[in-house]
């Protein structure tokens, strides 16, 4: 059985361990940043396919990201009018960044601030984890623990009574990248961006 309480959980990944656990959207696979080549090999993923980073609070990822003073503020007022929530921002990517986590364009980063108790709990000892959704590339999310266990057996998998309960909201997130001057919306989710 790769199922394990939170706290197990939380040890595994601060190891270097894959995990996986239920969001406000997708379940996901998640780990450190500097281990992220270990998602693309799990999930047969391919390097053109970046990966998102999840923190508990918009700022544990500000040492991720740079931009000017002005960008910084405006960014913050959107975190504060989405986060947490369903919303992926692409942003400049600082050197905190690991290559691995966005190999064709390490000048970026996706980051998003899942509105879920269990994963904000999970993110706030862990630190910002690399995250995707749990499935094998090109399949569609898993949508219960049970179906993830069976499909990664090498995953350690965060177990709750309801393992069979589909979690979150079973749709993406809104993936918007900032341009330098407006957002490009690159991903249509259930959040809709408007000016904040």
């Amino acid at each position: 059985m790769t199922q394990v309480s939170q706290t197990d959980l939380i040890i595994a990944a601060k190891a270097g361990r894959v995990v996986s656990f239920p969001t406000d959207t997708v379940p996901a696979l998640a780990v450190k940043p500097e281990q992220s080549q270990l998602i693309f090999t799990v999930k047969q993923r391919s390097a053109t396919k970046p990966l998102i980073l999840m923190g508990a609070t918009f700022r544990d990822l500000l040492p991720y990201i740079q931009g000017s003073p002005e960008e910084i503020k405006l960014w913050q007022k959107i975190a504060k009018k989405y986060f947490p929530g369903a919303l992926t921002l692409v942003l400049p990517a600082s050197n905190a960044v690991p290559k691995g986590m966005n190999p064709t364009n390490p000048k970026t980063i996706g980051i998003r601030v899942p509105d879920c108790k269990i994963t904000q709990e999970i993110l706030a000892q862990t630190a910002p984890l690399a995250t995707t959704s749990a499935n094998l590339s090109g399949q569609p999310p898993l949508e219960t623990m049970t179906a993830i266990e069976s499909a990664f057996g090498q995953v350690l998998t965060l177990n709750w009574e309801k393992s069979d309960l589909v979690v979150g909201s079973g749709l993406p997130s809104t993936v918007a990248k900032w341009t330098g001057q407006d957002w490009q919306i690159l991903r249509q989710g259930t959040v809709v961006l408007s000016s904040p």
